[in-house]
Parts: C-alpha cells; sequence; structure tokens
C-alpha cells in the first residue's frame, strides 16, 4: 500500500479497509498497518482481493472520497459513490448533446483531433531523441500518417467517420512504439493491441497505466457534475464510463504512452517484473505495480503549461481543468471544446 498525493493505492493482496474514527484503517492479517485520516484523501483505489467494510464504504461516499476497486490487473471493475450533486441543468443539456447528432460529431471530433495531435507530438519528440536513421525514418513515416489523418478529421462530417479514422491512424501509431523502445532485445516487442487480456508486457503496461488515468478521468467528470458515463465518441454501454472514454482520449499517447516507453527504456520494468498466466494474459507482479504506481504519481506532479488557458499547472491537474472546459462548453459559455495539445 502506498500514499501519493491525495490518493491511497492498496496493493497488498488479502488487505481490508475498515473504519475508526474519521480514518481509514489498512488491515493485514487482522494488524492495522497504516491509518489515515479520510479528509486528507481524494480517492482510494484497490487492486485485487481487498475487502472493505460497509462503514468505510459509507465513509468514502459521505466525505466524497472515489472508493474505486480494480483487479489485481489493473482492469476497472466498480466504484463505490454517494448521492451526486451535480447541476441538474448541465446534466439535462449533456443528455440532449448526447442525443444530437451535430452536437455530438463535434465533441467527437475534437477528441479525435486532441489524440491525433497528441500522438503525432510524441513521435517528432521521439525522433527528436534518435540518431538512428532507421528509426528515425519509421517514426517520420507514422507522424506523417498522423498529420493526414488529422486533416481528414478536420473534414468529417459524422461520428462514425471518426470513429474510423481515429482507428485507421491506431494501425500506423502502435507499431511505431517498437522503434521508440531502446532496449534492444526481444523482451518488450508490440505486435497488435490486445486488451482483454493483454497478452505481451507491452500491452499488460498500456492497460494498467490507461486505468490509471481512466480513474483520474472519471474522478474529474464527477467533480464537475457531469454524467461519466455518457460519452460522444464513445456511445453509451452498460458499464462503460463513455465520457471519461472521450476525454482520456487526448491524454493518452503523451501522459500514459511515454510513461510506459520511460519505464521500459530507463529499465526501471525488466522482463522478470511480469508473469504469463496459463491463459496467455501477461501481467505484472504486485512489486512491479508499485514501481508503476510511483512513476504514474511523479508525472503527475510535474509542471505543464496549459494550451488553452496558458497558465502553468501540474499534469495532475489537466484532466481536472479540461473536464471544467467541457462542462462550460455544454453550458454555452464557449463555442467549442479545446482538446489539450501537448508541445
Amino acid at each position: 500500500m502506498k500514499q501519493y498525493l491525495n490518493t491511497l493505492f492498496v496493493t497488498t493482496e488479502g488487505a481490508y479497509l475498515a473504519k475508526e474514527g474519521q480514518a481509514v484503517a489498512v488491515r493485514i492479517d487482522k494488524e492495522t498497518r497504516l491509518r489515515v485520516p479520510l479528509h486528507n484523501l481524494d480517492a482510494i483505489v484497490c487492486f485485487g482481493r481487498v475487502g472493505c467494510s460497509p462503514a468505510i464504504m459509507a465513509a468514502c461516499a459521505e466525505a466524497g472520497v472515489s472508493l474505486s476497486l480494480l483487479s489485481m490487473h489493473g482492469r476497472f471493475l466498480a466504484s463505490v459513490v454517494g448521492y451526486t450533486p451535480g447541476n441538474v441543468l448541465l446534466r439535462r443539456q449533456q443528455y440532449r448533446d448526447a442525443d444530437n447528432e451535430e452536437a455530438t460529431c463535434e465533441f467527437a471530433r475534437s477528441f479525435v483531433i486532441g489524440k491525433l495531435a497528441n500522438c503525432r507530438s510524441v513521435l517528432h519528440r521521439a525522433r527528436r531523441d534518435t540518431s538512428d536513421s532507421e528509426r528515425s525514418n519509421r517514426l517520420k513515416k507514422a507522424a506523417n500518417r498522423m498529420s493526414a489523418s488529422l486533416v481528414e478529421a478536420q473534414a468529417a462530417k459524422s461520428t462514425d467517420t471518426l470513429r474510423g479514422i481515429e482507428g485507421e491512424a491506431a494501425t500506423h501509431y502502435f507499431p511505431a512504439l517498437n522503434a521508440m523502445i531502446l532496449t534492444n532485445n526481444d523482451d518488450f516487442q508490440f505486435t497488435r493491441r490486445s486488451r482483454r487480456p493483454p497478452l505481451d508486457r507491452i500491452n499488460s503496461l498500456l492497460s494498467f497505466v490507461y486505468t490509471l488515468l481512466l480513474c483520474d478521468v472519471r474522478s474529474a467528470c464527477e467533480s464537475v457534475g457531469l454524467d461519466a458515463a455518457v460519452g460522444f465518441l464513445h456511445r453509451d454501454r452498460p458499464g462503460r464510463p463513455g465520457l471519461a472514454l472521450d476525454l482520456m482520449e487526448e491524454f493518452r499517447p503523451f501522459l500514459a504512452d511515454r510513461l510506459v516507453l520511460s519505464l521500459i527504456n530507463r529499465r526501471q520494468l525488466v522482463a522478470n517484473d511480469f508473469v504469463v498466466l496459463e491463459n496467455g494474459a501477461v501481467t505484472l507482479k504486485p512489486d512491479s505495480r508499485k514501481v508503476v504506481l510511483v512513476a504514474w504519481q511523479k508525472r503527475k506532479q510535474e509542471t505543464i503549461t496549459h494550451s488553452f488557458l496558458d497558465e502553468k499547472t501540474t499534469v495532475g491537474l489537466l484532466v481536472h481543468l479540461q473536464a471544467r472546459i467541457m462542462a462550460r462548453r455544454l453550458r454555452g459559455d464557449m463555442d467549442a471544446y479545446p482538446p489539450y495539445f501537448w508541445k
């Protein structure tokens, strides 16, 4: 278990969360190993077989502390939330726009443009950092494909067309990850995107970090009164946080993908940090997940300038700022939703 910033991560199998006064107590083998006041927390994230008492779940809901339950592999399972005091007018407008094809296409276009632009920036950054001509050419080719996809996305007239453009661009972007991996061995090689289950080490890392990002974005949506389940690019599906998936698209390349590449290139993670299960799924070992969590939280503490607001903030607050900008657009305070562009 680790506490970073205002989030408590519980990764120890068999741990149990209980309420002690106005604090959460983490017990292992009936012994309290950690006690944290609830007013010091924004969120609690549990991985694997972690138990929670009804009292602590109720206390978290009342205190506004999100309690997220993930599988041991990092897949989101459920979240304990209380009454949502969001602005009913904001949510009604969100639902109206989600049922309007023109408005849906407008929002979806912004999400796709943000994602493609940031994919291109990641490729250009990697190209500047390499002296290998073959790698440079592969990255340049992929970046040019992102540029062409951006032009297509800007001209797209339907949400289905945008989904097709995004999917086609992904077939060029993900294979280029191999050109950004500098370890020069076969332990980390990307073949194709596999999710459930991840079938290689890179997919395992990507899925784990995407889950962490999704938890943050979902919390950001709820904190401003948006319905995280009703999206535009990602349409309604039971149990799927469509809007959270929409908003996280622009952050996947420079926040999640680059973190995965850094962990590999700096050899913070090696082949022995992973386990291959009987069904072929590849998962991180418990101690290795902690390495990722530490790197994730350090990344969120870094300072960055917001591309639209032109103000300095922390990386961790970017998702919250974008959620608030989304709310302003839905209220009619802005003419369009500007995605975050990483430079």
